[in-house]
Formats: C-alpha cells, structure tokens, sequence
C-alpha cells in the first residue's frame, strides 16, 4: 500500500511459456533456492520437462546424455573440477547459494574459464562451446550481468564463514593490498592515488587476506584507491571477526603499520607479525646502544644459514581500554636483524646517489638556471638543502642535509619485525614473514593470468558479484600453484598455465541418448594427476586388467592379469 492509499503490485518473472504449456524457467527462477521454488503452484496441464532438466533436480545417476551431440575439451576443467572438491569450495558454495545448483555452476564456469584464458568475459560463451564446464547455460555478457547483480553482500559473508570453518587456529594469514586501475568512473570507490603500475587511471585498493597454511586466499575487501594500508585494518578486523574465523596469526608490511593498529591489536588480543619501520623511536633506540658498527654490531648473534646478525626484545606497552581499564601488551617483543652486505649496498647506493644530485644542482648553480616546483626539488634531490629565488625560482645555493643522511647511516643494513601473543624466537619469526612472496604471486597471477588486471564494470551491484567470482578463481588458481611448486611438476612445466595446457586435449564426449566417455590419460597427464593426488576416471587410464574366460582348473582361482597398454 502506498502512501496516498493505493495498493501497489510486484511482479516477479520466473520464466516463460510455449504455445504447448511448455514451462520455459527464467533467470528469477533459476536463481531462487529450493524452498522457494517448492512454494510455486503451477496450474495442471503445464509442461514442466525444462524444470526437470536443471541440475538442482536431477536425479543421481543420469544414464544418458540429453541434447546435440558434442566433442569438447575436458581435461583442464576436469582437474579445476577436482581441486573445488578436494579444497571443499564447491560444498561451500552450495550451502553459501542455498543449495541453488544452477548458481554455483555459473559462479564456477566463469571462474574456471579465467584461469584457464585470462580473457575477458565477453568470450565465455563461445569457450563453452569448445569447453565442457560446469554451467549448461550460455553464459552470454547479458546473463553474466544479471548473475552478478544477483550475488550480495549476504553471499559474500556466508562463503567467508564456511572458508573460516577450514582453518586451523594459529594459521598463518598474510594481509596485504594491491591497486587495480578502472575503466569506468561511476564506482564509489574509484579514486585517483599513487597508482603502482602508473597507469593514468582512477584505481581501487583491493586487500587479501591469504592463508600460507592452506595456501588460498580467506579474505577480500575493496577499498577506495585513496586510502593508505594503515587506515583499513579497523574493517578488516571487523569483518573476520563477524566472518567467524579462528585465532589466526596476521603477518603485514611496513604499510600498515602505526600506533594505532597496535593498540588495535593489543586491546583486541589479535597475534600478528609486523614489519617495522627503522625510523621508530623503539627501534632507534636499540640501535643506538650498538655505537658504532665495525663489523658485529655489539652482542647481536649470527645465524650462518641466513648470514644475519639478530637479537630479540622483550617490549612492554600498556593500552587504557574502555573506562579505567588497562591492556598490557601479550608477549611483545622487537626482533632486529642486521645484514652487513646490505649495509654495503645501501651506503654505497647513497654515495652515488649524493654525488649525482650534488654534480646536477652545481650544473645549475653555474649556468644560472631555474629550479623547478618544491614538489619536484624534494623528489630528486632529497638529500639537499636547496635555496632560491622566490620570484623567479633562480638556484641560490645548495647544502648536504648531513643529519638526514646520518640517520640513513645509522639505519643502514638493519630491519625488523613486532610480534604480538606469539613464542617465536627472532628465526622463527623470519621464517614466517619470508613465506609472504606467496601472497605477492597471487596479485601477480591476479593480474596477469587471471586477465583481472582492470575494473570491468561500472555498477557496484556488478562489482561485488565480479569480485565474488575473482575469489573463487583465485582459490583455484592458488592451490593449483602451490602443488606445482612443491612437487615435481615444477620441473616438467614452466607455468600452472602449461599444467592446463596440457591437460585440456583430454576431451568429453557426449552423443545423444548415450552416456557420456572420456578419452584416456596419457603421458605427463598421468603425472599430473599423481601430483595432485586424483584418481583416473575408470576406464581412461592406460592400463586394463584382462577378462579373457580360462578353462576352470582345481584349487584357488588365478588372479585377473594386468595388461599395460603403450601410451
């Protein structure tokens, strides 16, 4: 009922009907959860075959394939098919959709086809046609869209809990962010900042939190292109938290670090691994009572694996909670490491550095000339004092800054980390940060394998069903990596990409009114799949146990002979 007393009536369209009462599902339809379909009533005579078809319905067991006859590449989405079983991402989307089978299809289909392309998704279709995926539906740019639009907040949160379900507590989580430049400039994150591929684009920020237990991402979250590391770890603590995950160990960078995400993590308990920057005071400090540094830097002690001096600090800090309450810091410590030969690299780069900015300011001073902006002056010649004429920018003069310079000395050849809540000794702690270069491949794959280097959409209901779908693929794509890397196949292929590659030959066929059969696995195909830890589907391997009938002899019967056919 409006507000002037009229009654207002919603019409929902759940699909279509032939001229013979054929029920034709529409998109409201397929994308509805079983209960409420069951609450349709459909009036008697109706025929409803097309609803008995959809996967959601089907029977276990389908003997028979129904349709054109086809001959499609298989293997490579027969491999993604087995990693979303084994990694529980398929059961998780199905209790995240409602058990809405047609949905989980197409969210897999599109993040399957990304892996395995890297195309835009404008191509889907027409890869269905030479890929058997998941989805039996055309995934056209139109259906993609109101797939997409479908995909809410609600989705997104729901699949974070069942994924927080798989972790372990005390797992490792890396936390880290990545800029994505957009096309479109209706987004309400779009901002202009300090784009990393400077590109001259407006950009989103785009945070990852990845397990480097499980080794797949746990955790997404855009923020607007704008706004620093440090400012985004209230939402991010927020969100896992109401997600439901477990007492996981958070690593960061330098980036988001502050006072006041420490305290953030103090006054919540939250364990994590933190870069820290040398300019602290706290680290300033204990620099400082080494003197000067010769050779060993005081009583710091060496490990011969890493080639690093280290020492680790007890820290105490008290944090005022709420009211008169007081937090006292759970078993923070400062682990500080120095590096003699990065030491030497970083003085000798400062050298060369302040003898180039020293030769290109005297060039001007002697020729008379102009400086350019104070933005500029700052950026090439920082380690300069520089005068001039306000009126015409003319150079006056120009004087090494030696205390900015004597504080980089200072510094040189150190590097740190804070821990909170944890007993790591200053290796253990390094150990654990170093395994981030796994997080910095995922942005890697994101952005180059994956084709998810830009913003494709200009609506925020798209957005958030894109990056959806995004995280899906990269769950894939990660595990996928990760058994690459750690087993042989890294030496038989160069890339997961080539993994793919040379699994998709294998194909399934599918002739109307027969079932369906998949062509055998041969050679390194075989290896992949012993890596992976996947069983060859019966009657595709290379090797078959005979059936010839022998003439019954007395006493235990012999055993079926294993015949190995040539690959």
């Amino acid at each position: 009922m409006t507000g002037d007393g009229k009654r207002k009536y919603s019409c929902l369209h759940w699909g279509t009907v032939t001229d013979g009462l054929k029920f034709i599902p529409g998109k409201q339809y397929l994308y509805a959860s079983p209960e409420e379909r069951a609450r349709l009533i459909f009036p008697e005579g109706w025929d409803l075959s097309e609803i008995d078809k959809l996967q959601s319905n089907r029977g276990q067991g389908r003997p028979a394939y129904e349709g054109a006859d086809v001959n499609r590449f298989y293997g490579d989405v027969w491999l993604m098919e087995r990693v979303a079983d084994k990694v529980g991402l398929r059961t998780d989307l199905m209790a995240t959709f409602h058990e809405n089978a047609e949905i989980v299809n197409d969210v897999l289909t599109l993040a399957y086809y990304s892996f395995a392309t890297g195309n835009s998704w404008s191509r889907a279709a027409r890869w269905q046609k030479l890929e058997k995926a998941p989805s039996s539906r055309e995934l056209t740019p139109m259906t993609i869209t109101r797939l997409t639009h479908s995909i809410s907040e609600t989705e997104r949160m729901n699949l974070f809990k069942y994924r927080a379900d798989r972790l372990d507590r005390d797992e490792l989580c890396a936390v880290d962010s990545t800029t994505r430049s957009a096309y479109g400039s209706s987004l309400a994150d779009i901002k202009w900042g300090r784009n990393k591929e400077r590109v001259p684009l407006p950009q989103t920020s785009e945070v990852v939190v990845y397990s480097l237990d499980s080794h797949m991402p746990v955790y997404y979250r855009t923020f607007p292109g704008n706004i620093p590391d440090s400012r985004s770890v209230e939402t991010i603590l927020t969100d896992i938290s109401h997600a439901g995950f477990p007492r996981v160990i958070l690593v960061t960078d330098r980036g988001y670090e502050s006072v006041q995400n420490l305290e953030k993590y103090i006054l919540r308990g939250q364990p994590m691994i933190m870069c820290v920057k040398m300019r602290q005071k706290i680290v300033l400090d204990r620099i400082a009572e080494f003197g000067t540094i010769g050779g060993k830097p005081g009583d710091m002690l060496f490990d011969t694996e890493s080639r690093l001096y280290y020492k680790q600090y007890d820290l105490e800090y008290d944090v005022r909670g709420n009211g008169d309450s007081v937090h006292k810091a759970d078993r923070m410590k400062l682990d500080l490491f120095f590096d003699p030969f990065r030491r030497a690299a970083e003085q000798t780069e400062l050298e060369v550095a302040v003898e180039m900015q020293r030769r290109s300011l005297q060039s001007i001073l002697d020729a008379g000339g102009s400086v350019d902006d104070d933005e500029s002056i700052k950026k090439n010649y920082n380690w300069y004092e520089v005068s001039y004429d306000k009126k015409d920018r003319k150079l006056l003069s120009f004087s090494l800054d030696e205390k900015k310079i004597e504080n980089v000395k200072k510094t040189s050849g150190f590097f740190g980390y804070i821990t909170l809540g944890l007993d790591y000794t200053a290796l253990q702690t390094l150990d654990a940060y170093s395994l981030r270069d796994e997080q910095e491949k995922y942005f890697c794959q994101m952005k180059t394998q994956m084709g998810f280097d830009r913003q494709r959409n200009w609506s925020e209901e798209g957005k958030t069903g894109r990056l959806l779908i995004l995280f899906v693929g990269l769950i894939i794509s990660s595990y996928v990596r990760h058994i690459w890397k750690t087993t042989g196949l890294k030496k038989q292929f160069a890339s997961t990409q080539d993994i793919l590659d040379e699994m998709r030959s294998i194909r399934c066929i599918e002739h109307n009114g027969r079932a369906k059969f998949i062509t055998p696995f041969v050679g390194a195909q075989k290896d992949i799949c012993k890596a992976f830890g996947f069983d060859i589907p019966e009657g595709c391997g290379t090797e078959y146990k005979s059936r010839k009938v022998s003439p019954k002899r007395r006493g235990r019967p012999a055993k079926a002979k294993t015949v190995k056919l040539d690959s």
